[in-house]
């Protein structure tokens, strides 16, 4: 069975095929912010136009880079590309691809591709962190992925992590994702995340921050595990050696729960298999 995956970020956006659970098929774009919705759909468009010629599509799964409501299936916004609002999404993919569609969060997907094929795969409850453009999380448990009363569990982006710090895209002040995503990183220090991810000094100051975010989100899940996923997690090493370190400085002293923080194992296709396992989940039964 063909399953269709699609990645739908700030920065770049991604579709993959499944031929059962092989990636067959993969395609990767740069996001237009200018052109919003519309420019994306129309190259969403012509690559699955492309892929129906010679392979059947079955289901597809969705991973968008915003909240998203998952009871109605329905995006709710781009934190990152206006004209998102409300946009019929699920219909859209689903009429392009001439099959079913379900749609969630790229973060709670994500969780789903690294705790069914990744670093997560034996760990629960297990935390993802989604750390690139934006910031977001997906918590995954023994139950499997806990959304929340209204769908917006895991939105460790926006929580406040320097009080009276700069100002958010969301409107409030110091949130973990103004201080640590790389939208902001290159706005606020001129250079990429990569770039700035190379000079030891700057990722002294800055793990203190991504700290501070994952200290509160230790101290309230104790996830066996931590996964971050996106582009700054790339860094390996240079990020991940000083950013245990300062956790362990950071969490409470009388605290014994695991500090265990690792870089996705599926990179830039976490989102896409977690599509496929969303997909796998909603229409296999």
């Amino acid at each position: 069975m063909n399953t269709l995956a699609l990645d739908i970020g700030g920065t770049k956006f991604s579709l993959g095929l499944f031929a059962g659970e092989e990636l067959v098929l993969r395609e990767t774009r740069l996001t237009d912010r200018s052109g919003g919705p519309r420019a994306m759909l129309s190259l969403i468009a012509g690559i699955i136009s492309d892929w129906r010629r010679e392979h059947e599509i079955a289901r597809c799964g969705i991973g968008f880079g915003g909240p998203v409501d998952f009871g109605q299936q329905k995006v709710t916004l781009s934190t990152h590309v206006a004209g998102w609002n409300e946009n019929p999404l699920v219909e859209t993919i689903s009429e392009m691809a001439g099959a079913p569609v379900v749609m969630d969060n790229d973060a709670n997907v994500g969780a789903l591709g690294e705790g069914v094929y990744g670093a997560g795969k034996d760990y629960r409850p297990m935390l993802y962190m989604t750390l690139s453009t934006g910031i977001g999380g997906g918590i995954l448990t023994e139950h499997g992925l806990y959304r929340g009363a209204d769908w917006y569990a895991g939105e460790l982006g926006h929580l406040t992590i320097r009080p009276g710090g700069q100002e958010c895209l969301c409107g409030a002040y110091g949130c973990f994702e103004r201080m640590c995503c790389g939208l902001w990183l290159e706005r606020d220090h001129g250079k990429p995340a990569h770039e700035l991810l190379e000079d030891p000094e700057f990722v002294e100051k800055y793990v203190v921050d991504l700290a501070l975010g994952l200290k509160a989100a230790i101290m309230i899940l104790n996830p066996a595990r931590i996964v971050i996923g996106g582009g700054i997690s790339k860094a390996g090493d240079k990020l991940f050696l000083p950013l245990r370190k300062e956790l362990r400085s950071q969490i409470t002293s009388w605290s014994r729960a695991r500090i265990d923080v690792v870089p996705a194992l599926l990179a830039d296709d976490s989102v896409l298999f977690g599509a496929l396992a969303l997909a796998q989940e909603r229409f296999s039964k």
